[in-house]
């Protein structure tokens, strides 16, 4: 009897996997047996090292802000593994300034990448699930999906959405047999959270705060995506699933 956890035969395409949380979940669907289309603006030298499997990884450049780029990676990646049977959202960027000095300029960007090329991704994907009797997209959401944050406007306003969005899509792809669910990391250690841990005091203060009494490592969140993707979260539809340490509860 196979595990319920097993991703052997499928082929799961993860954004932003060439550093961080991104490659954390792409490594982690490789190790289940999933073949992984990693997407990234840079190199994916890392991810791929990290896999040490070429016949299991394949490397997509693409800049998903632009809309004309989503549908024709999904088709790459689908020729590539026979097929598309997990998407996983992860590619997301941040910008810092208080609201009242906040530009239309990082508005924009931020809601391109975190918010816009992840429903447009996920059509192109359901696109192909459901020719194929479903599938599952996960999404990742922030604790900035419930709370409201400092200097990050747009960020909240994404990740916001990006929980609703989830939803919604649950709502109308279940009965396609596709899974729409979603991951709220806490606070990661990885590019994105750098300016707050290089400020002692708001790193404290966070630290403080955690009930795991540690930020979390990208391989953290990794396994609650492995999860949503995997046959043991069939009955799963439309929950935004917290990877805190505890923040939330507290």
């Amino acid at each position: 009897m196979s595990s319920p956890f097993s991703l052997e035969g499928r082929t799961a395409i993860v954004t932003g996997a060439n550093t961080g949380i991104g490659q954390a979940i792409a490594v982690a669907l490789a190790q289940s047996g999933a073949k992984v289309a990693a997407v990234g603006r840079s190199a994916m030298n890392e991810t791929m090292e990290l896999i040490n499997d070429e016949d299991r990884v394949h490397p997509i450049r693409a800049d998903l802000s632009d809309t004309a780029n989503l549908a024709p990676l999904v088709d790459e990646a689908a020729e590539w593994g026979g097929g598309v049977d997990i998407l996983v959202n992860n590619a997301g960027i941040i910008r810092r300034n208080d609201a009242l000095d906040f530009t239309e300029d990082d508005w924009d960007a931020v809601m391109d990448t975190n918010l816009k090329s992840a429903f447009f991704l996920s059509q192109a994907a359901a696109r192909h699930m459901k020719p194929r009797g479903g599938g599952r997209i996960v999404n990742i959401a922030s604790l900035l999906s419930f709370q409201g944050g400092i200097r990050i406007a747009s960020y909240t306003a994404s990740k916001s959405g990006l929980a609703g969005l989830t939803r919604l899509l649950a709502c109308e792809w279940a009965p396609l047999g596709i899974n729409v669910n979603a991951v709220a990391p806490g606070y990661v250690v990885t590019n994105n959270t750098q300016a707050l841990r290089d400020d002692p005091q708001r790193y404290q203060a966070i630290l403080d705060r955690i009930p795991a009494g540690r930020w979390a490592k990208p391989a953290d969140i990794a396994g609650a995506v492995v999860y949503l993707a995997s046959d043991a979260a069939s009955y799963v539809h439309g929950i935004v699933l917290p990877v805190d340490g505890g923040w939330l509860a507290r």
